[in-house]
């Protein structure tokens, strides 16, 4: 009798334990379940990986597929980002890491990718130390990773667009200078002369001032329509045309110093630019190897064109001071940096310059020799 009432104690006993570890089971599972955590047991020897339900969920696997000494985890590993959770993993191995945690993409089936994060641990090893069974869990972190990419996307924006602001305030400035000194300097000669057709002249040249200054004004309405679009406007400009306005405009310094200008360029060569950067980028260039000029020889500034199938190169050569690039090479774009002693400098052009080219992905490159002059290659995509 007290053998029965022992056994069925133990039977009790036995039947409250299992029940507990059924419910502590049931809720487990609730609780990876609810949380959308998938369960995975890499079993090494074998090279077989066992999955729960809610990590084939996740992984976007079929039953006969997960649980295979077949599947290849890594063969779904996005390439860029293998090596990263290989790393991981070794670091985990060597002991160096607590744990393994990675977040990568995983393909599916329909040949996108989704982001997943993992987290495991080595709970085995044999006798000589390497690990023999790993378990882990699976996160669906897809949402997350495309909210954080938007996040990273909107702030590119926000800089390019800061960016753009800077130069166009750049433009504004640098740019509306040289009309404001045109106009200065033709109304000094219309005030010193007592010659009626040299006033005539001179009212000829400033209504051309002022109808570059309006077209200037105009451009730069485009750029900032074009600001609240988050896009730089492109139209097909003729370049031949456009260096030959900026000549127009710049006739007053011409003139009074003299300077030759020789257009090499082919009167059809057409480009998708943006038509205000352009012309600040000729009027810059021009400007500076007018303000550059050698003191002892008339300045002479060559414009020539070569096309290839892919790309468009100006070239605008002067024979004016010249520059140390093996002093200042690494300076000649950048911000505020002056090289000439000269009162008028400010350090924008340049800077201006390279800016508005590599914003319609564009490059710029100098080549220059002390006392000998300096070119300035332009290079566009077709």
């Amino acid at each position: 009798m007290n053998i029965l009432l022992k056994t069925k104690q133990e039977i009790n006993k036995s039947v409250l334990y299992n029940s507990k570890l059924i419910l502590e089971e049931r809720i487990s599972k609730f609780a990876l379940e609810s949380s959308n955590i998938g369960v995975w047991d890499y079993d090494v020897i074998n090279k077989k990986v066992n999955y729960s339900e809610e990590a084939k969920k996740i992984l976007n696997l079929d039953t006969n597929e997960a649980n295979s000494e077949t599947y290849n985890w890594q063969e779904r590993i996005h390439p860029d980002d293998l090596d990263h959770v290989l790393k991981n993993l070794l670091s985990h191995i060597n002991n160096e890491q607590p744990n393994y945690i990675s977040e990568h993409r995983i393909l599916m089936k329909d040949g996108t990718y989704k982001w997943i994060k993992d987290i495991g641990r080595i709970i085995e090893r044999d006798k000589d130390g390497n690990y023999t069974r790993m378990v882990g869990t699976t996160t669906n972190i897809d949402k997350r990773k495309k909210q954080e990419a938007k996040l990273l996307e909107n702030q590119d924006i926000i800089e390019g667009q800061n960016k753009q602001l800077k130069n166009f305030a750049l433009i504004v400035s640098h740019n509306l200078k040289s009309h404001t000194a045109n106009f200065e300097s033709l109304l000094e000669f219309y005030d010193d002369t007592e010659d009626e057709k040299e006033k005539n002249e001179i009212i000829e040249h400033l209504k051309t001032v002022n109808s570059s200054l309006t077209k200037t004004i105009s451009n730069l309405n485009k750029i900032v329509n074009t600001h609240n679009t988050n896009t730089i406007s492109k139209q097909t400009i003729n370049l031949r045309e456009v260096v030959v306005n900026t000549m127009n405009l710049l006739e007053v310094k011409i003139k009074k110093t003299n300077t030759i200008i020789n257009i090499n360029m082919d009167s059809t060569l057409e480009l998708d630019f943006n038509l205000a950067y352009f012309e600040s980028i000729i009027q810059n260039l021009l400007s500076n190897a007018i303000k550059y000029r050698h003191p002892n020889r008339i300045p002479i500034i060559d414009i020539d064109s070569k096309t290839t199938d892919k790309k468009i190169t100006i070239t605008i050569k002067d024979n004016g001071l010249g520059l140390d690039l093996n002093k200042y090479g690494e300076d000649v774009f950048g911000l505020y940096r002056t090289f000439h002693n000269n009162e008028n400098s400010e350090g924008v052009g340049l800077y201006l310059i390279k800016n508005q080219i590599e914003a319609l992905n564009g490059t710029i490159d100098i080549e220059s020799t002390v006392d000998v002059g300096t070119s300035f290659i332009l290079s566009f995509s077709k």
